[in-house]
C-alpha cells in the first residue's frame, strides 16, 4: 500500500475515532479504574424534556418518568458498548499502522484488498478469514 493511500487511511481512522469519542461523551463518563472503559451514565429527565407529552403530575408521573430512565440507560449500556468495541478496533488498527502491520490479513497475512480497507479502515482480516462473530 503507497504511504498516500495509508495516510488517507488514517486519517479516517483518527476522524471516526474523534467522532465516537465525542459520542461516548454525550451518554457515558471514562470509567478511571479502567483505561479504554466508559460509563454509561444514568439519564435524569426533566418535564420540559417531554415537551408536548408532558408526564402527569403525581405517583404515576414519577412511575413513568422512572420508567423512561431506566429504559434510556439500558440504551445507553448498549451504545456505550458498542461504541467502547468500535473504539477499540480504531485503536488497533491505528497500532498496526505504527508497527508496519496494517492491511494485512491476521490470519493469512496477505494484504487485505484496498476496497475492503476503504469501506472499513479497522479492518483486520480479509472476507475468507473474517470471524463469524464480527
Amino acid at each position: 500500500m503507497d504511504k498516500h493511500t495509508l495516510e488517507q487511511l488514517r486519517t479516517q481512522l483518527q476522524s471516526e475515532h474523534n467522532r465516537i469519542l465525542a459520542e461516548l461523551k454525550t451518554i457515558a463518563t471514562p470509567n478511571r479504574a479502567m483505561a479504554g472503559e466508559w460509563d454509561a451514565t444514568y439519564p435524569k429527565f426533566e418535564t420540559e424534556e417531554a415537551g408536548s407529552h408532558a408526564l402527569p403530575t403525581g405517583r404515576q408521573g414519577d412511575r413513568e418518568e422512572q420508567e423512561d430512565e431506566v429504559e434510556e440507560y439500558e440504551e445507553r449500556i448498549g451504545a456505550t458498548s458498542s461504541l467502547e468495541s468500535q473504539m477499540l478496533a480504531i485503536t488497533h488498527a491505528l497500532q498496526r499502522i505504527e508497527h508496519g502491520t496494517y492491511g494485512t490479513c491476521k490470519t493469512c497475512h496477505n494484504p487485505i484488498p484496498l476496497d475492503r480497507l476503504h469501506a472499513n479502515p479497522a479492518a483486520e482480516y480479509d472476507i475468507d478469514h473474517e470471524p463469524a462473530n464480527q
